[in-house]
């Protein structure tokens, strides 16, 4: 894995080059540690490791007065890869997956004297499962940028194939009990009541999901630190779509709601699916472009007979940014 340098947008401000200082200082000082050896293999789950970093960041290291943000937790080369925001900074950090040890940069071992990297064998393209009426499944994170990214690309997919493949958006989430108060998501409570809304919608309103989706997304994505604004958002784009706010609102705030989202946590423990977004087409994980038409192809692909709407050539276009939550 490559040095990872802290990516900054111009000039780095004196108290964000003081924080990020200090946060590599923690970091050397914990990769030592790391070494010496660590008592603790009990993995937790990344979400739970980003609020977990988040908060000893916010507690140890940011000047009085002001706080970083959680932008994306992934998993990389067998740790988290924990990237925060700070005051205009997006500062990535690497920690171990018990998230007791944290570091600033690795180094890919691979990588010549020269510098060149290491020739990498090329996975295997799998080979898709054809089935009559392929599944699509679509795991996100209603406030992740880049859930939204796959789910903007998958809408034109849907409006074509809608009525020949069964598409599902599913959750990814921690429930911890049968409380909403139970449920993690990785950008915080704001985030777990947006997917219970949407889970219900896909459930009770489903010719309206792609559509709400399609609102949501425009209007209301920026509003994860705000549950009120977040809730009106909602409402406002449900109503405008005739779903009724009241019959969502009493799924999203009871079992009904709770219950979607367990089901959807069972799946992506079945299916390894820890990162938003992640496609599976008839159980076959999908890594090529988000774009529509290659969404459409990769569908297409995996129909025992093709249906005439795979004749439609849509948008090859990809976001300029392509990453995970």
């Amino acid at each position: 894995m490559p040095a990872r340098p802290v990516r900054t947008r111009g000039r780095i401000d004196p108290v964000v080059a003081v924080v990020v200082a200090a946060i590599l200082i923690v970091g050397v000082i914990l990769f030592v540690m790391m070494y010496q050896g660590s008592t603790s293999t009990s993995a937790v789950p990344a979400g739970t490791c980003g609020q977990k970093t988040l908060s000893y960041i916010n507690a140890n290291l940011v000047t009085a007065g002001t706080s970083a943000t959680l932008v994306s937790v992934n998993e990389t080369h067998g740790v988290y890869e924990v990237t925060v925001s700070y005051q205009g900074n997006n500062i990535p950090l690497f920690l171990t997956r018990d998230c007791d040890l944290l570091f600033m940069q690795g180094r890919d071992i691979t990588a010549s004297a020269t510098g060149t990297q290491g020739a990498a064998t090329p996975a295997p393209t799998p080979t898709p499962v054809k089935t009559d009426r392929p599944v699509v499944e679509l795991y996100v994170m209603s406030f992740c940028p880049y859930g939204k990214q796959a789910e903007t690309a998958m809408k034109p997919v849907a409006d074509l194939l809608g009525t020949r493949a069964d598409f599902r958006v599913l959750y990814i989430t921690q429930v911890a009990g049968v409380t909403v108060d139970s449920i993690e998501s990785l950008h915080g409570p704001v985030e777990v009541q947006e997917d219970l809304r949407q889970a219900c919608i896909e459930k009770n309103a489903r010719d309206k999901f792609w559509g709400y989706l399609d609102g949501f997304n425009a209007a209301c994505s920026s509003l994860a630190g705000n549950a009120s604004a977040a809730a009106a958002c909602s409402t406002k784009v449900s109503s405008s779509l005739g779903i009724a706010p009241a019959g969502i609102d009493g799924c999203a705030t009871g079992p009904e709601g709770i219950a979607l989202l367990s089901s959807d946590e069972a799946s992506a423990v079945r299916t390894g699916a820890t990162a938003s977004p992640t496609l599976f087409i008839n159980g076959v994980r999908f890594s090529g472009a988000r774009t529509p038409e290659a969404y459409k192809q990769a569908l297409c692909g995996s129909f025992t007979s093709p249906p005439a709407e795979c004749g439609t050539v849509l948008s090859a276009q990809q976001a300029a940014a392509s990453g995970s939550c």
